[in-house]
């Protein structure tokens, strides 16, 4: 790919004398992409690769690095737009997509702050104090780090959290700090008298979860009353597929598909119902790979099938990476799949991607309503 985008660049002279200056200049670059870095702190995108279009400050073949950051002009180029990365960029210029969903995870003492959007899942920041323990002379100080921590999140909430924005705030934690954080943010909102977080009370949302670290948002999301709040969003419909995934896998595996040789199998007879694909499969280096994708999600579609995209930066789309990001719900039953798979023994010499379907298919790891059984294939 090429991008063009303004940039600063150093340019260094020499006069008549033979004096050596240097200066900043604003210059407009096209450089070819080589190496991609993302910063989810800023938030930016950095593009390093070399000049392909001559310019007065700058040589052809000179290597920069450009910096994308949010509401900066830039012009991407492609050798050939396929269907899959004109939904993205059509996907991305979508304004109902962005960050409407923000998560606070947290336990005593640890605490994380999230945004979330049908494609990105962002730690904005990562709060930890000490706490002492119940019992013991340490204790005495207990009550002021409690204060001390919940006081550090809401500060983090109202510097992250922009409301105007969010339609949903989701504070997670095992037992009962959730309440009692909340209680703080309340008593302090009316203390302080803050009305931004006053006038926001509807949008905050309380749920249970194991633990306070990154890793328990994957149980917040299934969580019933989150799933109403996300349920206009890219994002739901991604969680549901994935669920709904999960449910057939468990209730018929027949009916369902993973891994690219029994992707292909499904998809010559027209079986496939739902393609689920990790966008990582369309970043291959290899453009024979990138294409065989490409006619995979335009053969599915064709034939009335729906494909969902995973982002590798939500956590659905971490869920799927797990199982060869490649995974089907099929129309109807192909038990030729499963005879095949005990045939080559399939079972037996892969027996660590069995485990892990098992270890998937738990109830804490299902996307799913709680209620969902746990799986047998």
């Amino acid at each position: 790919d090429s991008v063009r985008t303004e940039t600063v660049r150093k340019v260094v002279s020499e006069s008549a004398t033979g004096s050596v200056s240097g200066e900043r200049l604003r210059v407009k670059l096209t450089i070819q992409v080589e190496a991609v870095d993302f910063d989810a702190q800023t938030p930016a995108l950095r593009l390093k690769g070399k000049n392909i279009v001559e310019n007065e400050h700058v040589k052809l073949g000179a290597y920069h690095t450009l910096e994308l950051e949010a509401n900066r002009k830039f012009t991407l180029g492609k050798s050939g737009w396929d269907s899959v990365a004109s939904e993205m960029v059509d996907r991305a210029c979508d304004t109902s997509a962005k960050a409407d969903l923000a998560a606070v995870v947290m336990q005593e003492g640890l605490a994380y702050i999230c945004l979330i959007t049908s494609s990105l899942t962002l730690n904005r920041q990562k709060i930890e104090v000490t706490i002492p323990r119940k019992q013991g002379a340490a204790a005495m100080g207990r009550d002021k780090a409690l204060n001390k921590f919940y006081d550090q999140v809401m500060k983090g909430v109202m510097n992250h959290v922009d409301f105007s924005i969010v339609k949903c705030l989701i504070i997670a934690s095992p037992g009962f700090v959730k309440d009692s954080f909340m209680d703080y943010i309340y008593a302090q909102a009316h203390k302080q008298d803050l009305k931004a977080l006053l006038e926001q009370r509807d949008k905050f949302l309380l749920c249970h979860c194991s633990s306070g670290h990154m890793n328990a948002l994957a149980e917040v999301m299934q969580d019933p009353k989150v799933a109403m709040r996300l349920a206009d969003t890219k994002a739901h419909a991604e969680q549901k597929s994935l669920a709904d995934f999960y449910k057939m896998l468990d209730r018929d595996s027949s009916r369902t598909a993973y891994g690219e040789k029994h992707i292909n199998k499904a998809m010559d007879i027209g079986a496939i119902e739902t393609l689920l694909l990790s966008d990582n499969l369309f970043r291959s280096e290899d453009p024979q790979t990138r294409k065989k994708y490409v006619s995979l999600v335009e053969t599915v579609k064709d034939a009335g099938g729906v494909v969902r995209i995973f982002s590798t930066m939500h956590i659905s789309g971490q869920q799927l990476e797990r199982l060869s990001g490649l995974a089907a719900i099929l129309r109807f039953p192909m038990d030729e799949l499963e005879d095949e798979e005990e045939e080559e023994g399939y079972k037996s010499d892969d027996s660590e991607d069995w485990d892990l379907v098992a270890e998937l298919l738990q109830p804490s790891k299902l996307l799913s309503s709680p209620s969902t059984p746990a799986a047998t294939r």
